[in-house]
């Protein structure tokens, strides 16, 4: 018999990865981040990166699909509350897209400097 506190972290990560399944079977966004994902790091084997640039890269890696995993979370409640435009509504949808493309273009920019340094 598992242990209530047990059991009940394993159906958090359960609901938790029923949600990155959501994530990525209904956001393109999500696709074109599976792909840099993926890129990166065969790039980055390819490179033989440090340890640090390997932290720096995961870390950006997490903080875009953090981003856009909240992005998401706050689309479908907002559009759960009303799907009739509403102004503010949208200002709140479109603060949080930009919290995702600030986190991609700050990611690209610590990739490039990463991967580029080991071209020249």
């Amino acid at each position: 018999m598992i242990p209530t506190f047990l059991a009940a972290r394993l159906r958090s990560i359960g609901y938790a990865l029923k949600g990155i399944t959501i994530l990525i079977r209904t956001q393109h966004n999500a696709w074109l981040h599976s792909v840099a994902t993926v890129g990166v790091i065969i790039v980055g084997f390819f490179l033989h990166l440090r340890r640090l640039e390997w932290v720096a890269i995961l870390l950006c890696i997490g903080l875009v699909w953090a981003a856009e995993a909240l992005n998401t979370a706050l689309e479908l409640l907002a559009d759960e509350v009303d799907r009739n435009h509403r102004p503010g509504i949208g200002r709140a949808k479109d603060v949080a897209a930009a919290g995702v493309l600030i986190a991609a273009v700050i990611s690209i920019i610590v990739a490039g400097v990463i991967l580029f340094g080991h071209f020249f």
